[in-house]
């Protein structure tokens, strides 16, 4: 069970180095039960203000680190959350609703991830040297860096953005979605001793701060995970400053079942992929093109998955699909089931159990046509469409036509036929014969209305910089790279200097 003291003892927010109340409070909601954990201290626009003003005057002096002594502190932060990575997976799971076991393998890749991105490394690059010319490359910090992190996965989503940011010299004021603060809380607990005033800043609202924010004169970049329709929103609030932007927004990600596959074998990988956090990843299967001479099969396959799977609260052992996270998207998601019902045949599940909390059973619709609501839109739940196909490349085109471009899958027994396939998706990540692989040094970036901007890897790095070309006649006695490249470096740091003073 929760640790009632780890849950229960107040919260507050990070502003300047210290641990404040809100200006006032809300109530945070237990999915399972539809209860209220605790009250979670909301902050002001004047807080938010006090918020990026620390987070600019702490930024001179960070940028002018060593990046070896960023690295250093970012690695004892891994240490105090890999410390506590059992107590904040009961608490992410009391909040966020997914089964612990699923929290727990969350805060475990939140600490590897830290890791894993405080390793890469920034050098001055030399692009181009000749005896008449050197050409190089820096990277410098942009300033303040707003990260704005949602419901589903708050922790790992917010490493995927903090880590990098820091390590590039920013500062960061972070926002958590509404319904999930209290992970994000508790890890300012652990930022607080560790990194100098104002480095790291956390605020919380009522989804009534997040423009003010990203309009906000002093906020550099905006590092946004969230749906496209707030990712519009949010480009359009950062255009006034012409802010960077990294926004990893929505999918409809499709699995394309090719016809040489066995069912039995595919089908558990697939529904594991749909069904992961009651459905509700960014990168989740959410619709499946099977073939017709393995259709019948495969959606009998996945229903008998759904009918047998346990449902229930993600504190109790067994455990494998937790409750939607908050009311506003079960309802939405009850409406789409009543759509679903007119445009489709429900084989397995298909309405909400009778109990409290926002539970949906895991449900299997066949029979369904690629304008059907449940089809066209991200259902972003436990619901799971299941279309026939005969002819391939007219499969691959309707898949193509949707505005979201985000990940697919590829499913055969033949890996050349796959990755034909693979080829010719419109979406930032294929992956054949499995799901959600995601090494932490490979990009990952969205296409079409699914977002841009790198994410993890030394690309996800560079997104946190402004990179600066120096390009420079040469004379017999020019200095080699290395001590050029390290004279720059000194020179940018008392430039920072003075600007911070």
């Amino acid at each position: 069970m929760i640790d009632a003291s780890f849950a229960a003892r107040s919260y507050h927010l990070l502003i300047a180095g210290e641990l404040v109340l809100g200006a006032s409070t809300f109530d945070v909601i237990n999915p399972a039960t539809a209860g209220v954990i605790t009250a979670c201290p909301r902050a002001d626009r004047v807080q938010l203000d006090r918020a990026v003003g620390a987070a600019k005057a702490a930024f001179g002096g960070w940028a002018a680190t060593q990046l070896a002594d960023r690295r250093k502190l970012l690695l004892r932060l891994a240490e105090a959350l890999d410390a506590r990575v059992d107590d904040m997976a009961r608490l992410l799971t009391l909040e966020q609703g997914k089964p612990l076991a699923q929290s727990r393998r969350e805060l475990g890749r939140s600490v590897d991830m830290i890791r894993a991105l405080s390793a890469l490394d920034l050098s001055i690059e030399v692009l181009k040297e000749s005896p008449t010319e050197r050409i190089l490359r820096q990277y410098l910090p942009l300033g303040v860096v707003a990260a704005i992190t949602p419901w589903n996965s708050p922790m790992l989503l917010l490493m995927v953005k903090v880590a990098p940011a820091l390590l590039a010299g920013n500062t960061v004021v972070i926002k958590p979605a509404p319904t999930t603060p209290l992970t994000t809380l508790r890890f300012g607990e652990l930022c607080a001793p560790i990194f100098p005033p104002g480095v790291v800043n956390i605020i919380t609202d009522q989804n009534d701060l997040g423009d003010v924010l990203t309009r906000h004169p002093d906020v550099a970049k905006v590092a946004f995970t969230g749906s496209t329709a707030t990712g519009r929103k949010v480009m359009a609030a950062a255009a006034g400053t012409l802010k960077r932007l990294t926004v990893e927004l929505g999918g409809n990600d499709a699995a394309i079942v090719l016809d040489d596959v066995d069912p039995r074998l595919v089908a558990p990988k697939i529904f594991n992929g749909a069904m992961v956090n009651c459905g509700q990843v960014c990168f989740a299967i959410k619709r499946v093109y099977a073939h017709r001479t393995v259709y019948d099969s495969l959606c009998n396959e996945l229903a008998r998955l759904a009918d047998a799977a346990v449902v229930d609260d993600g504190e109790k052992d067994g455990t494998q699909i937790g409750p939607v996270q908050n009311e506003a998207q079960f309802e939405r998601l009850k409406r789409l089931l009543e759509d679903t019902r007119v445009h489709g045949r429900i084989i397995a599940g298909g309405a909400p159990i009778d109990r409290a909390g926002f539970f949906i059973r895991p449900t299997i619709v066949r029979d369904i046509s690629d304008d059907a609501r449940l089809v066209r839109e991200e259902q972003f739940g436990p619901i799971l469409p299941v279309l026939s196909y005969v002819d391939l490349d007219e499969t691959i085109a309707r898949v193509n036509q949707g505005e979201y471009g985000l990940g697919g899958t590829v499913w055969s027994a033949d890996e050349r036929r796959a990755q034909e396939v693979a080829l010719k998706l419109h979406v930032g990540v294929v992956w054949i014969n499995k799901h959600l692989d995601l090494p932490m040094d490979v990009p990952v970036q969205g296409a079409k209305q699914s977002g841009f901007g790198a994410e993890m890897g030394e690309e996800g790095l560079r997104e946190f910089t402004q990179p600066k070309i120096i390009n420079m006649a040469m004379s017999p006695n020019a200095a080699s790279p290395v001590r050029l490249g390290a004279v720059a470096v000194r020179a940018f740091r008392r430039s920072l200097r003075r600007t911070s003073a």
